[in-house]
């Protein structure tokens, strides 16, 4: 996953974006970039780490202007490379513009190679850079069902013809001289939202939480398969498809990316969220002395079960806040490193109980045979894992860092065989058929890794068994 921000018509652009990607920091933490114009250039300021360690004060007094872009990354695409860094920016002889992507292309490859073939010089690894390339070099004209307002007729149907040849997620940000301009795929599988403050400054953002830093209102989600343009025209939106595709809204954003104050595709993050735990407890009623939740992600899971089960709801692990997020993190070392560094059982909370374990999901099981390990150490009675989404057992081509079904642990072994790798005396996890319910199944979701069942895939999938 990754965060994108923009800014349009405010003199604190790059302030307001600061802090907009401070929100955004949970959706990634290996690099962070702003861009920002004040009409005429575009400046940037990019680098490893967090936005903080990032960007100081005085870059923020460097970079002038009322129009801005940000983005936070860990890398699902491209490996983690100075060099993929975004914004990119790039100057061609439709103008300049700095681009900014959350999601992954399925045919990046293919489009990358075709574009070295023809000559193309590609300076990263990353799949976004498939976008400046083809933007530069589109030569069609607008589709002749949309009237182009005449600010947009320069750039926009290079941006028309982008999407009609990508194909997988993308929600981007991209910043010219003198616009803002927001992106959605068809399918709408990563949120991407819109805001306004009280002095007429708008916003984009990977979510809500990123508005309400900046005391921003939010005012819509940009729609599946929409352009959005933001500049001294007004507002206005174009939708090159001609034909919508049915939404397919990845659902592992209300498991466990999307922060549990956001609200993305419509809807509440905590209220889902606490609804999948609700559901647990009627699917899996358990005799048990006390529910903990995995900090932070399976708290209001955690808080639902206890709810409807009517069992002592109690902080039995503690989160060290100041360790990043153990499942974004690429390298594996650093995984089981972080498993030891952020969580420590409460002895008084946890010795001679019958414990149930609420956290969002189990991908490749480290993280919770560690838990169970530090739980028995601590004297724990019981210790029964419920899992508050369906097993995962397959890849994610659309954003999520699970690349292979090998680094998959359902994908190879029933739950019986998980339950005796992570050492609990019982393992359940939320059905397919009561996470839908509870999202609301009807409003259109991605369960790719849940289920196989791709929306999206290129031709080169195929060579892989997909």
């Amino acid at each position: 996953m990754c965060g994108v921000f923009g800014v349009y018509n405010n003199k604190s652009a790059a302030e307001l974006t600061f802090l907009g990607l401070h929100a955004l920091q949970h959706r990634g933490q290996e690099s962070a970039g702003i861009a920002v114009s004040d009409g005429y250039d575009i400046n940037l300021k990019l680098g490893q780490g967090i936005v903080t360690s990032v960007v100081k004060e005085n870059d923020l007094r460097d970079l002038r202007g009322n129009i801005s872009i940000g983005h936070v990354r860990y890398s699902t695409a491209g490996g983690s490379n100075p060099k993929n860094i975004q914004p990119f920016f790039a100057h061609f002889y439709g103008g300049s513009f700095a681009i900014a992507h959350n999601g992954n292309l399925v045919n990046a490859d293919r489009l990358r190679r075709e574009l070295e073939e023809d000559g193309a010089i590609f300076r990263s690894t990353s799949d976004t850079e498939v976008f400046v390339h083809l933007i530069a070099r589109s030569r069609q004209p607008a589709p002749p069902h949309i009237n182009l307002h005449k600010n947009d007729e320069d750039f926009l149907p290079h941006v028309f013809e982008v999407m009609k040849r990508v194909k997988g997620a993308y929600s981007l940000v991209i910043l010219r001289e003198k616009q803002l301009i927001a992106v959605r795929d068809p399918y709408g599988f990563r949120p991407l939202v819109l805001g306004k403050n009280r002095t007429g400054s708008y916003f984009v953002a990977s979510e809500t939480c990123a508005l309400d830093i900046i005391d921003a209102e939010y005012l819509r989600d940009i729609n599946p398969g929409e352009v959005l343009v933001i500049d001294d025209a007004g507002i206005r939106s174009y939708y090159p498809f001609e034909f919508p595709e049915e939404p397919k809204k990845c659902i592992f954003e209300f498991v466990y990316f999307a922060r549990p104050d956001s609200k993305i595709f419509k809807e509440w993050v905590y209220q889902i969220r606490k609804e999948f735990g609700r559901r647990l407890a009627k699917e899996y009623p358990i005799e048990a002395d006390c529910v903990i939740p995995v900090l932070d992600s399976g708290l209001l899971a955690a808080m639902g079960y206890s709810e409807v089960s009517g069992i002592p709801f109690e902080i039995g692990l503690i989160r060290n806040h100041y360790v990043g997020r153990s499942f974004i993190q690429p390298a594996q070392e650093i995984r089981d490193l972080s498993v030891r560094l952020k969580l420590n059982p409460v002895r008084q909370v946890i010795e001679g109980k019958r414990v149930i374990v609420v956290d969002d999901s189990l991908v490749r099981g480290t993280t919770s045979k560690k838990i169970v390990s530090m739980l028995r150490r601590a004297g724990a009675k019981e210790i029964h894992m419920l899992i508050s989404s369906p097993p995962v057992i397959s890849p994610c081509f659309y954003g999520i860092d699970t690349p292979t079904r090998e680094e998959l642990l359902a994908a190879n072994l029933s739950v019986e065989e998980i339950r005796k790798f992570i050492g609990a005396d019982s393992l359940n996890y939320l059905s397919l058929e009561g996470m839908l319910e509870a999202a609301d199944s009807s409003k259109g979701f991605c369960t790719a890794c849940f289920t196989h069942n791709y929306p999206v895939l290129d031709e080169l999938f195929s060579v892989q068994g997909v």
